[in-house]
C-alpha cells in the first residue's frame, strides 16, 4: 500500500514554524481502472435480471414528453432514457448501460480524490475498491436513476474542489461551477452541494476564495447552466419544493430524519464506517490536511441540512465517498506498520465483506422466486423491479371480463407513475387501454378523455377517494405478481369504477394530482 508523503515544517525567518503543507499527489496507478472495469462489468451482467424499476418506467414516459423540467426532476435522465430507448427499444440492458458506465466513472473519481490527498498506488486501489463496493455505487449503478447522475456530479465537483484547494489555482473553481450547473439539469440537489462547499470555506477557509473574482465567475457559469430548469421551476411554482415537503413529511421511501441519520452508517457499508470516520477526523483535525478542511465541514453541513429539512438520507452519500477516500489514505499508511500482514488482511476483509453484502442486498444476485424477505425489507427498490409483466396481466384479466362496449371506452387509472409506466410498456401486447395517473409529472402528461366513464383503478388500497369521483366502485380483482414479494403492488386491489360524477377536467388538477 502506498505511503502518504508528509511535508516538514521548517522555521520561517521570524522563527515561527510554518504550517505543514498538504501531501503531494500520489503516483498514477492502473489499479483503480481494473476495479472500475470490474464494477461496470458486474453491473452489466446484473442489468437484465429481475425487471424495470418503477422510476425507470416513469423516465421512459417522461422521455416521451421532453421538457426543461418536471415536478420531481430536471430533463437530463428523461432525455437519456428517450435516447437509449430510441437506439435500443425495450432493452433493459441498454437502458442501464449508462448507469453502469457512470458507476465505473465514480470509482475512478474516488481513487483520483485519494490520489490528490497523497495516496500511493495501493491506497488508490483501496479507495477504488471501497468506492466500487459501496452501497451507493452499486445500487445507483444498477438502475437508470437521477441518483446515479448525482453521484458522478457530486464526485466530479469534489475532485475539482480538491484540485482547487491543493493548487490554489482558482481556475478550478470554474470547473466546479460548470459541473454543479450541469448537475442542476438532473435535480436541484447540486445546489445543496454548493451550499455545503461554500459553508465549508466560510467555516474552515481558505476564505479568500469567497472573495476571488474567478469564484464569482464560477457562480455565474453555474447560474447560466442552471437557468433553463430553474426558469421552468419558477414558472411552474417550484413544484420540486412541494415534492421535497412531501419527503420531509416522511411520505416517501428512504425519508424521515431518524432513517436519514441511520442511513449514513449503512449506505457505504457498516464495515467502512471506521474508515470514513477516520477520513472525517483527518480532514477536520489533522494539521497536514488543513488545506482540505472545508471538505469535512461540507459533509457536516450537508448532513445537518438534510436532517433539519427532513430530506432523504442518501443525499450526502457522495461526500461520504470523499471521506472514504481520505480514510483510505490513512488506512493504507496504517497497514504498513506494526503487524503489517494482519492489518492488510483486515483491510482486505473490509473490502470483501462490503462487496459481498452489498451485492446480495442491492443487486439482483439471488433467484427472484427464492428471494428472502429481508432483502426487500432492507432494499425497497429491489421489490419495485419485480413483477411488472404479471401486474399488467392482472389488469388485463379485469379488462377482458368487461362487455365489449365498456372495453371500448375504459381507461386505467393508477396510483403511481410506475404502474402507469408498466401499462405503457406491457399493456399494448395485452390489449389494455391507456393508463393515466396524477402522480408527480404524470398528471401533466394527459388526463382521460371526457367519455371515459369506465375505469380500472389500481394503486388505491381503500375505495373512499374513488367513490368521490364515481357512482359505482366494486372490487374486481387483485394484483398477482406470481412471486412472493412484498412491494407496493403485489396483492393490491383492482377496482372497477363506473359513473363519473363530474368531468375529468374538474377533478384532475386539484383532486387526482399528488406528489411523493
Amino acid at each position: 500500500m502506498g505511503a502518504v508523503t508528509r511535508s516538514t515544517a521548517p522555521e520561517t525567518d521570524l522563527g515561527q514554524p510554518r504550517r505543514p503543507g498538504p501531501p503531494a499527489p500520489g503516483p498514477r496507478s492502473g489499479g483503480p481502472w481494473l476495479v472500475a472495469a470490474a464494477v461496470t462489468i458486474l453491473l452489466l451482467i446484473m442489468a437484465p435480471r429481475y425487471g424495470y424499476h418503477r422510476d425507470e418506467l416513469y423516465f421512459l414516459l417522461a422521455g416521451r414528453h421532453l421538457d426543461w423540467g418536471y415536478v420531481d426532476q430536471g430533463p437530463l435522465v428523461p432525455a437519456l432514457a428517450r435516447l437509449v430507448d430510441t437506439i435500443a427499444p425495450d432493452s433493459l440492458l441498454a437502458l442501464r448501460t449508462p448507469s453502469a458506465l457512470l458507476a465505473g466513472a465514480a470509482v475512478l473519481m474516488v481513487a483520483a480524490i485519494a490520489r490528490q490527498f497523497g495516496a500511493g498506488r495501493g491506497a488508490q486501489t483501496l479507495a477504488a475498491a471501497l468506492g466500487g463496493a459501496s452501497g451507493i455505487t452499486l445500487a445507483s449503478g444498477h438502475l437508470l436513476s437521477t441518483t446515479t447522475v448525482d453521484l458522478v456530479i457530486w464526485l466530479a465537483a469534489a475532485l475539482c474542489t480538491v484540485r482547487l484547494l491543493r493548487t490554489a489555482d482558482s481556475r478550478w473553481a470554474l470547473a466546479v461551477g460548470a459541473v454543479v450547473g450541469i448537475g442542476m439539469l438532473n435535480k436541484l440537489l447540486p445546489a445543496l452541494l454548493a451550499v455545503g462547499l461554500l459553508a465549508g470555506l466560510a467555516i474552515a477557509g481558505p476564505r479568500r476564495l469567497l472573495r476571488d473574482r474567478t469564484v464569482l465567475l464560477a457562480a455565474g457559469i453555474f447560474a447560466l447552466l442552471a437557468a433553463p430548469t430553474l426558469l421552468w421551476q419558477a414558472t411552474h411554482g417550484f413544484p420540486q419544493l412541494g415534492v421535497a415537503a412531501t419527503i420531509s413529511g416522511g411520505d416517501s421511501s428512504y425519508s424521515g430524519r431518524l432513517d436519514a441519520a441511520i442511513l449514513q452508517f449503512l449506505i457505504i457499508s457498516p464495515f467502512v464506517v471506521p474508515i470514513w470516520s477516520i477520513g472525517l477526523f483527518v480532514l477536520v483535525r489533522r494539521p497536514a490536511w488543513r488545506r482540505y478542511r472545508s471538505l469535512g465541514w461540507a459533509w457536516l453541513v450537508v448532513v445537518g441540512v438534510v436532517l433539519l429539512a427532513g430530506g432523504k438520507g442518501y443525499y450526502p452519500a457522495p461526500l461520504l465517498l470523499v471521506l472514504t477516500a481520505a480514510g483510505a489514505v490513512v488506512a493504507a499508511q496504517w497497514a504498513q506498520h506494526g503487524r503489517a500482514r494482519v492489518r492488510r488482511v483486515l483491510l482486505a476483509a473490509v473490502v470483501v465483506l462490503t462487496a459481498a453484502s452489498n451485492t446480495v442486498l442491492l443487486l439482483p444476485a439471488l433467484p427472484v422466486d427464492r428471494l428472502p424477505g429481508f432483502v426487500v425489507a432492507v432494499n425497497y427498490d429491489t421489490g419495485e423491479t419485480i413483477g411488472w409483466p404479471a401486474f399488467t396481466d392482472s389488469l388485463a384479466a379485469v379488462h377482458r371480463r368487461l362487455p365489449a362496449d365498456e372495453q371500448a371506452r375504459a381507461v386505467i387509472l393508477t396510483g403511481n407513475y410506475g404502474e402507469a409506466g408498466a401499462v405503457a410498456r406491457y399493456g399494448p401486447q395485452r390489449g389494455l387501454p391507456a393508463a393515466y395517473s396524477g402522480h408527480n409529472s404524470m398528471a401533466d402528461f394527459g388526463r382521460p378523455p371526457e367519455d371515459a366513464d369506465v375505469v380500472i383503478a389500481v394503486g388505491w388500497q381503500q375505495p373512499q377517494q374513488l367513490r368521490t369521483w364515481f357512482t359505482e366502485v366494486t372490487l374486481a380483482g387483485r394484483v398477482d405478481q406470481r412471486v412472493a414479494v412484498d412491494n407496493d403492488e403485489n396483492g393490491g386491489p383492482i377496482w372497477l369504477c363506473r359513473g363519473l360524477r363530474r368531468p375529468w377536467a374538474d377533478i384532475w388538477a386539484t383532486e387526482v394530482r399528488h406528489s411523493g
